[in-house]
């Protein structure tokens, strides 16, 4: 399959090599990777550079997003800008961070997973850290979810949905979008992806309210954003993550912030997540 790969990256000289080694020594390599450098002050570019002078279907792009860290809308500035670069022809389309490590067949098998079903939307594996030697996959999120950080897209799934929100709860809403118009969204628990980086390492107090605000743009509700807030404040062991969610929510609704999904999609978001709840209750 035609893939290729845009990677937003913000001061990643730490960890960018590692992931573009790991890409270039992929089974099934990708038809272009663009990675955008988005105002680096570290050596980032550079790194860049020195692997397009040896891979030609690795380029860059250099682009200057606000300079505070704002979760959702400036990585996914920062993936437009590349966007902006690829011609049609792309089958799936994927957005990576810059902080992880591929095994090598990690886009072989996502191509696999994608020809097998034409109604497969959205395919990627778990995100794993490190731990004392050991490393174990991420319990932020369900295991029916894929990590914004490495997301892969068939190019008519992502058409459908409307590309991704420039907001937080991106990594969130393509998925309940692709379900609503039909798509699969299938992880595969065999690729296991080393996440470098923790999630959330480089969140400002300026950021904290904006879980709510996603919630809340998402039309999930006061119950289910309540249940949805404590559900992450137990996995995060951050009593103070539940209020700050909750007041995200109530401020984004007493500023009438704008919609992310239709009155349509919202009631069908609600039910799909009522009957998930449910299921695992009962």
């Amino acid at each position: 399959m035609n893939i290729q790969l845009i990677i937003p990256a913000h001061n990643e000289e730490v960890f960018l090599a590692q992931t573009l080694d790991s890409l270039v020594a992929q089974t099934l390599q990708p038809k272009k990777i663009v990675v955008v450098n988005d105002g680096s002050t570290d050596d980032t570019q550079a790194i860049i550079d020195s692997f397009s002078a040896k891979y030609s279907f690795i380029t860059s792009v250099t682009t200057h997003s606000n300079s505070k860290h704002e979760p959702g809308s400036k990585v996914v500035n920062a993936f437009y800008e590349g966007f902006k670069t690829l011609d049609n022809s792309y089958e799936v389309i994927c957005k990576f961070d810059a902080d992880l490590i591929f095994p090598k067949h990690y886009l072989e098998k996502v191509s696999e997973t994608f020809k097998s079903d034409p109604k497969t939307g959205m395919v990627g594996g778990f995100c794993t850290l490190e731990e004392n030697g050991t490393w174990g996959v991420e319990n932020l999120t369900n295991k029916d979810h894929i990590r914004g950080a490495l997301k892969a897209y068939r190019k008519e799934c992502f058409e459908e949905i409307g590309g991704l929100k420039k907001s937080m709860g991106w990594d969130t809403v393509d998925e309940l979008l692709a379900k609503f118009y039909g798509w699969n969204v299938v992880t595969d628990g065999s690729l296991h992806v080393k996440h470098l980086k923790p999630t959330g390492a480089t969140y400002t107090k300026a950021a904290r309210y904006k879980q709510g605000e996603a919630f809340y743009k998402m039309r999930y509700g006061w119950a289910l954003t309540q249940i949805a807030a404590i559900k992450l404040a137990t996995k995060k062991g951050s009593p103070a993550f539940y209020y700050h969610c909750m007041q995200g929510y109530l401020k984004a609704k007493r500023k009438e912030m704008p919609f992310l999904v239709t009155e349509e999609q919202g009631s069908f978001i609600r039910a799909l997540r009522w009957k998930n709840i449910k299921k695992k209750v009962f």
